[in-house]
């Protein structure tokens, strides 16, 4: 159940991705935890059935016995073999349950453990991804120490763009002056 998820998550980590992919990896990482979490809900559903299913049989078997034991004190033979058969067949079907159970159980314990694993390497990647931004914060705030600057950052740029962009409205708005300023001379 969890092949595809383990091989996506596997796909994710074994790909060499640069430091500016590990956001995506990491959502990646994600999606494949909800998925694993989803189903391992869904083990536990069935889990719980299955032992409603096994509940419910065991008792079937268990008035089938009575019916047959009951039968048998009032030496009904027919009784007593309906409920034998009866008996037999809830027997087999309480074996097949159980070992249907044992089965959900042991799926439950490893889906679990994967899921453990998932979620723990989702947090070492979450950690590294983190480290790597702080890393990069930090190589910028170097760059800023030695008298660079970074782009987008300066407010020296945010300065110079807003005069650039006043001049431009400036002088188109001395175009649009002088426009008219000749029409009004045509007339």
């Amino acid at each position: 159940m969890f092949e595809r998820l383990r091989d996506a998550l596997r796909a994710a980590l074994d790909a060499a991705t640069p430091p500016a992919d590990l956001r995506q990896l990491a959502g990646q990482m994600r999606e494949a935890v909800v998925d694993a979490k989803v189903a391992v809900r869904e083990v536990r559903e069935a889990l719980k059935r299955t032992e409603v299913e096994v509940a419910a049989e065991r008792q079937k078997l268990a008035d089938a016995e009575r019916r047959g034991r009951l039968a048998g004190e009032i030496q009904d033979a027919e009784t007593v073999e309906v409920a034998s058969r009866f008996a037999a067949k809830h027997r087999d079907r309480v074996a097949m349950l159980e070992k249907k159970l044992a089965a959900q159980q042991e799926e439950l314990s490893l889906a679990e453990k994967e899921l453990n694993e998932m979620q723990s390497q989702l947090s070492v990647a979450d950690q590294s991804r983190v480290g790597s931004e702080r890393s990069t914060e930090d190589a910028w705030r170097e760059i800023q120490r030695a008298g660079g600057t970074r782009p987008g950052v300066d407010p020296e740029d945010d300065l110079l763009k807003s005069q650039m962009e006043r001049a431009q409205r400036e002088a188109a708005a001395d175009r649009q002056l002088d426009e008219l300023k000749k029409k009004f001379r045509k007339d």
